[in-house]
């Protein structure tokens, strides 16, 4: 399977003038081109790199089982798909790496620190999630430089962009941020929509051990509750759409009803939710808007499968994208590793694009460490749900690594590794006194010996 960044970066706005036809409506966004009949560039790279045909990534756009988030104004991006085609044949999972300015540790450095990382270690997508002051020189700097997709939340802007208070901002004026996000060529927003007061009657009627958990959603939840008013989000979504229409921005509709422990998972507000959420979905595909639904959150191991089948069920098949889920809730400090286990069996399950989650979880602003940490742990997720759900190529990196192992070739394991500098650095800590091994087995080497024996050599195991 080739390498998506290898691909090279395809400018949106020369796809729209070269398909564009005198008298003809102008189409803008990705499911536009694809109901037309017409491949993209973007949509051929997706082929190239999945080892698909085009016209089935064209096919599976057009019905929305495939995303391809790609702003026009994004001239970087090396397009990536999330989703599965029309038979069923799922792309392989992305991954999500979230970083951004806050308040309490406002280092703009250290965010670009993150983005190397990320870049370095082959993210298919940021999300900048930074939420004080002003950012949005950081978000577009991010647009220009990075190949993977941009995502935001404008909902955690709002206050620093706008400079009011919560309660002063107006849907007017949510919704001026939401166009200045399209217009600085993010590629997909989380807009928390399906909360809706259908939703927040359920929630107060059943009651929660953790609440809400989203950011995102607490934010339009306080709101509400003080304005007394509809979800801005909700009452206003015809005009989000058209604004990120005009953009090709992905809708990734957020899900402010997460559970946010495993007490909470699969509860009334969740579910509630995610209906509402689907009849959005049919929305944003009747407005020639992509779709990606996001999921949990914390869950039980034995709730996964089930909930993955549920929103593919209730969302029409919409691309989805889950927050690991993490499955147990008593490891802080290692829940890149919780989300891990859930990430596997999500993806392996139906998901389609897992958010990393780093050690700092529910204890800190990650450092760059800990984004390395938490993406290795999401992609080494991810690639083991590939081969169980049997996305085309996914074992033949695996395959390279074996056939490397046994001929003991340790730079073309190296090369091979999700991160190769720090196989190569663990490696190199310890230098073996038989040549060609490692400090585990030594002279014992198993493939060492049996290399030796197939090549009749003397093998010597002589005790020292």
């Amino acid at each position: 399977m080739t390498d998506r960044q290898s691909v090279g970066a395809v400018a949106a706005p020369d796809v729209a003038r070269a398909c564009a036809a005198p008298g003809d409506v102008r189409p803008i966004t990705q499911i536009d081109f694809a109901r037309a009949g017409i491949v993209t560039p973007q949509m051929a790279a997706v082929a190239a790199a999945e080892g698909r045909e085009p016209e089935a990534i064209r096919a599976a756009v057009a019905a929305g089982r495939i995303a391809i988030p790609a702003n026009i104004h994004h001239a970087s991006l090396a397009p990536a798909g999330v989703g599965s085609t029309l038979e069923g044949v799922p792309l392989s999972t992305k991954v999500n790496v979230n970083l951004g300015i806050s308040g309490d540790l406002a280092d703009e450095a250290l965010e670009w620190e993150k983005v190397d990382v990320a870049l370095e270690l082959g993210a298919d997508a940021i999300m900048d999630l930074s939420n004080s002051g002003k950012t949005r020189a950081f978000r577009r700097a991010l647009v220009e430089k990075s190949p993977a997709m941009i995502g935001t939340v404008p909902m955690y802007d709002a206050i620093g962009y706008l400079e009011k208070a919560l309660i002063a901002i107006t849907p007017e004026d949510f919704l001026e941020v939401v166009r200045a996000h399209a217009e600085d060529g993010v590629d997909f927003v989380t807009i928390h929509a399906g909360m809706n007061r259908r939703v927040i009657e359920s929630f107060k009627e059943t009651g929660r051990l953790t609440n809400i958990v989203s950011r995102g959603g607490s934010l339009i939840f306080a709101w509400m509750e003080a304005t007394g008013r509809e979800n801005p989000f909700y009452e206003y979504y015809d005009e989000v759409l058209a604004i990120l229409h005009e953009h090709d921005v992905c809708i990734s509709i957020g899900d402010a009803m997460r559970p946010g422990s495993g007490y909470d998972a699969t509860d009334a507000g969740q579910i509630a939710e995610l209906i509402e959420i689907g009849k959005l979905t049919r929305r944003a595909w009747d407005a020639g808007v992509q779709v990606m639904v996001e999921g949990p959150g914390h869950m039980a191991l034995d709730e996964i499968a089930a909930n993955m089948k549920l929103e593919k069920r209730l969302c029409h098949q919409a691309p989805f994208y889950v927050l690991g889920p993490l499955v147990t809730d008593i490891a802080p400090g290692y829940d890149h590793i919780t989300a891990a286990i859930g990430g596997a069996i999500a993806a392996s399950s139906g998901a389609d694009f897992l958010c990393y989650v780093t050690p700092a979880e529910h204890l800190r602003l990650p450092n760059a460490n800990d984004v390395r940490e938490g993406l290795v742990a999401t992609k080494i997720a991810a690639h083991a749900a590939d081969i169980a759900k049997g996305v085309p190529g996914a074992r033949d990196r695996d395959n390279r690594m074996s056939d490397a192992r046994r001929r003991v070739a340790w730079d073309e394991m190296f090369d091979l590794s999700l991160d190769p500098a720090r196989a190569r650095a663990v490696f190199e800590s310890a230098p073996p006194s038989t040549e060609g091994t490692c400090t585990m087995c030594g002279k014992m080497c198993a493939m060492k010996t049996v290399n030796d024996i197939m090549d009749g050599l003397v093998v010597d195991l002589d005790a020292e």
